[in-house]
């Protein structure tokens, strides 16, 4: 099957909310896509209609190449988490994987390898009604990889996840997508998407505002900003500002300066006796990524890339 999420035009009103206004892109195979936008964007609604939960009033949604209604198997094609809390509580967890699999003609022992590949064997006999919310993501998780599907959907799968589960899923996520299936994961903060996703397609107002890669659109906010590391960050400041430069305070010791080149920075601190530890090419990160292209788009107005 071809593993490729394709979103057409998108059109669906709940009375007077536009809830989708012509939404449009694709998923591709290899890597993981990150959908990001406000909450009320419209990104659990576009899951929905693509996996035929909802029905659009015009454009349309396929995975493969088909309506997921289509699908022989679901399960076997694509892997979906929509609601960690969508489970019977007084059920183990293995139990309500089990559940699952036996509806897809599954066994039992791909749910334990899949309570095994998300950590959670060993609470695998402990009612999910216990559980806390990371550990119903995970459960969650496990769900959607049960019929081992070139295509998988997580709506934000990082909500009560800890710091080290946050870093577990974006790994994870990554080694999925390697595997060569198409990866759709949303969220509302871009922080949770560092590192692990290759591309994204954020949202607004039930459209989208930038279809990009996350390389391309880190790139294009880096600019010709450089890092100042420095123990006296005031100094430096007032050298850096006296010879041109644009000069923005970063976290701990660091500056972020735009305006001069990494030569002439190093020569400026130099002749002023300023010590630093590093100074080097700015990468922004994808969350100053994001705020710096979608600017003048602050209200999602569905702008141009």
């Amino acid at each position: 099957m071809d593993a490729t999420i394709e979103v057409s035009g998108l059109r669906k009103r709940f009375g007077r909310t536009l809830a989708l206004d012509g939404m449009t892109f694709r998923v591709l195979p290899g890597r993981v896509t990150g959908f990001v936008g406000p909450n009320g964007a419209g990104k659990s609604t576009t899951m929905r209609v693509v996996l035929g939960l909802d029905a659009p009033d015009e454009g349309r949604a396929l995975v493969g190449g088909r309506p997921y209604r289509s699908l022989r198997d679901p399960l076997r094609h694509v892997g979906a988490l929509l609601d960690a809390g969508a489970l019977q509580p007084s059920r183990s967890g293995r139990d309500h994987l089990l559940w699952l699999a036996h509806s897809q003609g599954l066994g039992a022992g791909r749910v334990d390898e899949v309570l095994g590949l998300v950590g959670l064997a060993p609470a695998a006999r402990r009612r999910a009604g216990g559980y806390s919310l990371g550990m119903r993501q995970r459960l969650g998780i496990a769900a959607a990889l049960l019929g081992d599907p070139p295509v998988l959907m997580l709506d934000e799968p990082f909500n009560g996840l800890d710091p080290e589960g946050i870093v577990w899923i974006r790994g994870f996520l990554r080694e999925l997508a390697a595997e060569g299936r198409a990866v759709l994961v949303s969220s509302h903060l871009m922080s949770e998407l560092e590192d692990g996703a290759g591309h994204l397609v954020v949202v607004g107002r039930g459209r989208v505002v930038m279809d990009v890669g996350v390389a391309e659109l880190i790139a294009g906010a880096s600019h010709d900003r450089v890092t100042v590391r420095t123990s006296a960050r005031s100094q430096a400041m007032a050298a850096l500002a006296g010879a041109g430069a644009t000069v923005a305070a970063g976290d701990r010791e660091a500056l972020v300066v735009s305006g001069l080149p990494a030569d002439r920075i190093v020569a400026v601190l130099g002749a002023r006796a300023v010590p630093f530890s590093e100074v080097s090419a700015h990468r922004a990160t994808l969350e100053e990524a994001y705020l710096d292209l979608t600017r003048d788009a602050a209200e999602f107005r569905g702008a141009a890339r």
